[in-house]
């Protein structure tokens, strides 16, 4: 018997779909897609049939030490994914972690010399790939679950695709997929070739899914998923809502009696709270989420005999995870998505309505080993109703991170990346924004511009070098090197792996963050403190001599760490746009320095603090402001020093009471330091501010009762007759706002008032010489039949005239505008001019209508004359005299 576990396993492999399909994998290699539906067996055999194809010789390379093939790189995309696949691999050769079958995850690794298949997580393939493109000692890389579309993920494959046409051509390159979108994944791919005619093969397994039983559940009134879910205004997900989802669990624990329940719920508050709810069940109950240690995580995964489980689960249960046992999933149908605000730079989780996509995956879990049974806690119509597929986080999430490592790599703004999708302008231009304040990245000089659709030539710093390889964010690594020097190594890499981990505590008080770290926080902490040392130096990581101490062997945060200067120090250093200054200290109400508004939770211990360094926001779904999650009190000297780079003074222009007025400031972001009237307007700055302000329209564009008919009857013609008469909408003006109002906004910009436009700018715009027929086409007014005068109204959709029937009377038919085209509406009144008929066609009203008018009035009416024939009778507006 080979000494082999890969060669054995696929000697006698398990009883999976993809098992009778290898030889075709084999086949596509070097270049593969497979696509196979979850619980077909990728991710346990496709891993061991290409370690054993580099081990029989097939390009890939070797070790490092050019004697063994070359190692498998797996990249899930989740951290418990990589753990579990590894285990499972492990136990199927019947070896330890670590030995054929490892990982290596944020802040744990189970590898070894003889490891030949290694789980990893996307952003570690990314940093890998930073450190060494060429890949030396690997010879394959499996990207399992690409169909989910990580914001890493896309970029990890787009740096190997790369790397492997320019460094790498006898690389093995596997792209697995859960989903059907194989030609496009495979066109990616063919970004990756390295030989002329080599080009990627697809090869489909369809799956063996058992029957499954779909039941819907949905909420009751008053059980709806979304509402009010705290004091301060914020919505989540209700627990009205969450005990409804308890309540089909407890259901469906009693109909179907065989089989563990997969419960899916958006986020860990969710998770825990059903989790809860489910203790008195006599069954083992399990939350499974990202927040758990490793080992938890392992825990809940792990079968247990003779007990019945119910694991309940974030989405990183959805596809690449193992679930034994389960033969019942119950879906609340509800997801979180990233979600950013381009134009403030505030990002978080939104709680959304989970896509189809998402759903049959989901559902698919009870139906691996069996017939299952799947509760959908929604109606059918609601289901009918959902996006087919979930949105690539390429478009919803914050590119801070992705434009670092793509400028990095040598692509700024992530030009020339083979993606599946490329990253939105606004977000690149945020992305950039944000990496240049952070001191990433410099615009050469006269290097194009931020206007849409160019291309600008950026310089990469030698601080964005030393940050891609720390584990942590952009911001967060910054901040680790910036405070370092000051507070010590060990006290600024706790600090950071606490933020890292986005504790929410109660009131956003950060002080409490010793109180909310997870376990793996500790080992965080001292990896990154020796990272921290070997950026810096020593010397330059020492510190104060109080803050040397690392974290103790126990895990706890040493006393250094929980200083509250030293927290503000770190945070603000993190997120200079999101210090905030009170505006009202009653209401808990703050202005970050981005310019958006933040408000404290109610009852917020930090309530009255002048400024905070705030470290979490979110845009809190039916709010107007952002709510503040985690922030600690800060002072003006600290916000002036960590948002230097926010830092400008100048001469700020406002528009109050139709006048400039002129204010020189010196601001942080939005938040004015300091500043004082000018009474001089400067006159370059006034004029550029009137320019933009009437374009763009900050500048009120309002008009006198003339000016405003005069440009009602142009509308018409407009309309009517198009080009030349001039649009009058309010945003065509404004593109033409030089012609209509030059010499007032000069006036203006000079100290001047600014008023309302008169007939005169109107007129301004009237193309000639075809205003000559002006008064012909659209006249002011119209001669009625008793000779006089009345105003033709143009504001409506149709030019109206409004008179009394009497004194239509020998209108035989009705007057027409704009050369004949139009005639105008009527609206013809009773002789106490209320309306009594509309009509644009005189003729056919006298012939018609009137009958009917004449007799409803006549005796109401009966002073006035009501002839039979209209047409013909003669106009009049007064009324016979009393007998």
């Amino acid at each position: 018997m080979t000494s082999d576990p890969c060669a054995r396993l696929l000697a006698a492999p398990p009883a999976l779909s993809v098992a009778a399909h290898l030889d075709e994998v084999r086949a596509a290699l070097p270049l593969a897609v497979v696509s196979a539906p979850p619980g077909t067996g990728k991710t346990t055999l496709i891993p061991p049939l290409v370690a054993r194809a580099l081990a029989e010789g097939m390009r890939g390379g070797t070790d490092a030490g050019g004697t063994r093939p070359g190692r498998v790189l797996v990249i899930q995309p989740r951290r418990v994914a990589a753990r579990a696949a590894a285990r499972r691999l492990a136990e199927i050769f019947g070896e330890p972690v670590g030995a054929t079958a490892g990982y290596s995850v944020r802040g744990d690794s189970q590898v070894s010399r003889e490891t030949r298949i290694e789980m990893i997580t996307p952003g570690i393939a990314v940093r890998r790939l930073q450190s060494d493109p060429e890949l030396r000692g690997i010879g394959a890389l499996i990207f399992d679950e690409v169909h989910e579309r990580h914001l890493d993920a896309d970029l990890a494959l787009a740096l190997a695709l790369e790397a492997r046409a320019a460094f790498r051509p006898d690389l093995l390159l596997v792209a697995m997929s859960a989903t059907v979108e194989s030609q496009r994944t495979a066109a990616l791919l063919e970004a990756g070739a390295a030989a002329p005619g080599e080009s990627p093969r697809i090869v489909d397994i369809p799956g063996v899914l058992h029957p499954l039983t779909l039941r819907y559940a949905p909420p009751g009134r008053g059980e709806e998923p979304l509402g009010t879910i705290s004091r301060d205004g914020a919505l989540g997900v209700r627990r009205e809502f969450l005990a409804h989802v308890a309540r089909v669990v407890e259901r469906a624990f009693r109909e179907v009696e065989l089989g563990d329940i997969l419960v899916f719920l958006p986020g860990v508050r969710e998770v825990e709270y059903v989790v809860g709810l489910l203790g008195h069940l006599p069954a083992r109950v399990a939350p499974l989420h990202g927040s758990l240690t490793g080992a938890q995580q392992d825990a809940a995964l792990r079968e247990v005999a003779g007990t019945r489980s119910i694991i309940v689960t974030t989405a990183i249960a959805e596809s690449s995870l193992t679930v034994p046992g389960v033969r019942i999933v119950v879906d609340s149908g509800l997801s979180r998505e990233p979600r950013t605000d381009y134009a403030s730079g505030i990002s978080g989780l939104v709680t959304v309505l989970e896509s189809q996509a998402a759903g049959i995956q989901r559902g698919g879990r009870a139906g691996r080993l069996g017939p299952g049974t799947v509760y959908r806690v929604m109606s059918e119509a609601t289901w009918a109703r959902l996006a087919e597929r979930s949105t690539p986080e390429i478009y919803t999430a914050d590119l801070t991170d992705f434009l670092l490592q793509a400028a990095v790599w040598g692509a700024p703004e992530g030009r020339g990346l083979a993606l599946l999708d490329q990253p939105p302008q606004p977000g690149v231009a945020a992305g950039m924004r944000t990496l240049s304040a952070l001191g990433c990245v410099v615009a050469e000089h006269g290097a194009g511009d931020d206007t849409a659709g160019a291309e600008r030539a950026w310089q990469v710093t030698d601080l964005a070098r030393t940050l891609a390889p720390l584990p942590v964010s952009t911001r967060l690594g910054r901040s680790l090197l910036e405070t370092t020097p000051r507070l010590g190594a060990g006290t600024a890499a706790q600090i950071v792996a606490a933020l890292a981990e986005s504790p929410r505590l109660p009131g956003a008080d950060l002080a409490r963050w010793p109180t909310a770290v997870s376990p793996a926080w500790a080992r965080q902490a001292q990896r990154l403190e020796k990272l921290a040392r070997r950026a810096l130096g020593d010397a330059a990581a020492t510190g104060s001599e109080q803050s040397k101490t690392g974290p103790s062997s126990f895990g706890k945060p040493s006393r250094a760490a929980r200083n509250d200067d030293a927290l503000a120090l770190v945070t603000a250093w993190a997120y200079p746009d999101l210090l905030a200054r009170a505006v009202d200290s009653t209401s808990g109400r703050y202005l970050l320095a981005n310019g958006s508004g933040a408000i404290l939770p109610q009852g917020s211990p930090l309530l009255g603090s002048p400024w905070l360094a705030v470290a979490d926001v979110s845009a809190s779904q039916g709010r107007a402001d952002a709510l503040i999650r985690a922030a600690v009190p800060a002072d003006e000297e600290l916000a002036r020093q960590a948002g230097r780079g926010l830092i400008a003074t100048g001469t700020a222009i406002s528009y109050r009471k139709g006048r400039l007025r002129a204010r020189q400031t010196t601001l942080l972001g939005a938040i004015e330091l300091s500043g004082r009237d000018v009474e001089r307007l400067p006159r370059a700055a006034a004029t550029a501010w009137v320019s933009a302000a009437a374009s763009c329209g900050t500048l009120p564009l309002e008009f006198t009762a003339g000016a405003q008919a005069l440009r009602e009857r142009l509308a018409f013609l407009h309309t009517v007759l198009g080009e030349p008469w001039p649009d009058m909408e309010e945003s065509a003006l404004r593109q033409r706002i030089e012609e209509l109002a030059g010499p007032e906004l000069a006036a203006l910009a000079r100290g001047g008032s600014w008023g309302n436009l008169g007939a005169g700018n109107i007129e301004r715009l009237l193309p000639w010489p075809e205003a000559t027929h002006l008064d012909e086409l659209a006249p002011a007014s119209i001669t009625i039949p008793t000779g006089e005068q009345r105003t033709i109204r143009y504001a409506g959709a149709r030019p109206t005239v409004r008179l009394r029937v009497q004194e239509a009377f020998g209108w035989a038919r009705t007057p027409r505008l704009a050369g004949g085209r139009i005639p105008v509406t009527l609206e013809l009144l009773s002789p106490a001019a209320r309306p009594v008929a509309i009509t644009d066609d005189l003729a056919s009203f006298w012939a018609g209508p009137y009958a009917q008018v004449r007799a409803e009035m006549r005796g109401r009416y009966p002073r006035h004359p009501w002839p039979e024939d209209g047409a013909t009778a003669s106009p009049t507006k007064r009324a016979r005299p009393r007998r």
